[in-house]
């Protein structure tokens, strides 16, 4: 029984890394398996941890301070009985503060931090699309590959036609030899041309494999889509997150000098203490609000909204410019679609009219109306022009996807 439940896994493992690999699930493969993805946790959990530290500012703060001095002088009292101050004096305290209104400064930062965070998931997310285009290049390269293989095939197919028909001619003394023998030597280009695309075929799908992280056995050809001009690239999310964080960057301007409020405890150990007219080392204490109002940020206020709002103007630019640049790609792509689409129609005429001539050359060269170098230019003309079709189609849907891509549909 246990020996049956190993086959099964063994089959089951098999037929999965068997199972064919669609366009869509390289791309999840490929950004899965990417090196950069192991950013995303660490700038998660970096964020968290910004946003945990600005968040303790709320927590009451504990401060210590001691000191010791010698002063030039000291307060005398003239009335009979009361001692005389040390010039040599000690304090070592403590204070617990509690941030009561700070106008909105620690609320900022922790935004601020969020939004930082944010911005770096989402410059993750726009460096990982970019794989989208690399896995495309290697797939489309691989369809193509296949297709070019299976056109020489078929040409392999009319070249040993060929070469059968006439070694009988030879045989018969009909035909030279040398006539054979030239069908032989383009057979043999055939088997090159075949090697040279197996070598091209299996170099994509290694560098494709590394992307994905599995071996990679057969693809399932795409089917033909529509080409959107709709832009939802992961980039406008990107400048969103930006522009965010500038607005906060403004709202924390207007705390910086807005008045700070806090609740306070200290105690302390010294001489002298608070009663001043006793000279011994004592504890002393005390407790309540403080008010802080610093105004310097106003020095600064104007100057460093003209930065935000410059910096705001200057994103804008960069978004302005990127829908420009797709557009414009977008734009490119249409008419590289328009015009294969127009090429495939065209080819499948060619190839309808080269068949005719090449089925027609094949009986001519059985009853030696024309030479086997004239059927072979029939043969690789035919041959052509279903190499052409085979690639404009896979450059069309290359085409279609990639706009896919371009537009973020």
């Amino acid at each position: 029984m246990r020996y049956l439940v190993w086959i099964c896994l063994l089959f089951s493992t098999q037929a999965l890394a068997q199972e064919p690999l669609t366009l869509d699930r390289c791309y999840e493969l490929a950004t899965k398996n990417y090196p950069l993805i192991k950013q995303r946790e660490l700038i998660s959990r970096s964020g968290a941890y910004s946003v945990e530290n600005a968040g303790k500012g709320y927590l009451p703060q504990l401060s210590f301070s001691g000191q010791a001095t010698y002063q030039s002088d000291v307060v005398h009292f003239p009335l009979p009985g009361l001692p005389q101050l040390s010039k040599d004096q000690y304090k070592v305290q403590a204070e617990i503060s509690q941030t009561l209104y700070d106008g909105g400064s620690i609320h900022y930062q922790k935004e601020l931090s969020k939004a930082a965070t944010a911005t770096q998931e989402q410059q993750l997310e726009v460096n990982l699309y970019a794989v989208k285009d690399r896995v495309s290049q290697l797939f489309f390269g691989i369809l193509l590959s296949e297709e070019q293989l299976r056109q020489n095939d078929l040409r392999r197919t009319d070249i040993e036609s060929g070469i059968h028909k006439m070694q009988g001619a030879v045989d018969n003394g009909t035909a030279l030899r040398s006539s054979a023998d030239e069908l032989k030597a383009e057979l043999l280009n055939v088997e090159q041309a075949g090697t040279q695309l197996v070598a091209a075929k299996k170099a994509y799908m290694q560098m494709l494999a590394l992307f994905i992280n599995q071996p990679v056995t057969t693809l399932v050809k795409p089917a033909a889509i529509n080409i959107v001009t709709d832009i939802k690239r992961p980039e406008l999310s990107l400048y969103e997150h930006q522009q965010q964080t500038y607005e906060i960057q403004e709202k924390q301007l207007r705390s910086n000098y807005l008045p700070k409020i806090s609740a306070f405890v200290q105690g302390g150990y010294g001489r002298p203490t608070y009663n001043i007219i006793d000279n011994s080392f004592g504890v002393f204490g005390m407790g309540g609000l403080r008010l802080s109002w610093t105004l310097n940020s106003l020095y600064t206020l104007h100057n460093n909204k003209q930065t935000l709002r410059i910096n705001r103007q200057d994103l804008d630019v960069q978004k302005e410019t990127f829908l420009f640049n797709t557009r414009l790609t977008l734009t490119q792509q249409q008419v590289n679609a328009q015009q294969f689409d127009d090429m495939i129609s065209q080819d499948q005429q060619i190839i309808a009219l080269r068949t005719s001539v090449k089925n027609a050359a094949v009986a001519q060269l059985e009853n030696g109306v024309i030479t086997s170098h004239d059927y072979i230019s029939q043969v690789n003309a035919e041959n052509q022009a279903r190499q052409n079709l085979a690639l404009h189609e896979i450059q069309l849907l290359q085409i279609q996807y990639n706009s896919k891509n371009t537009s973020g549909n």
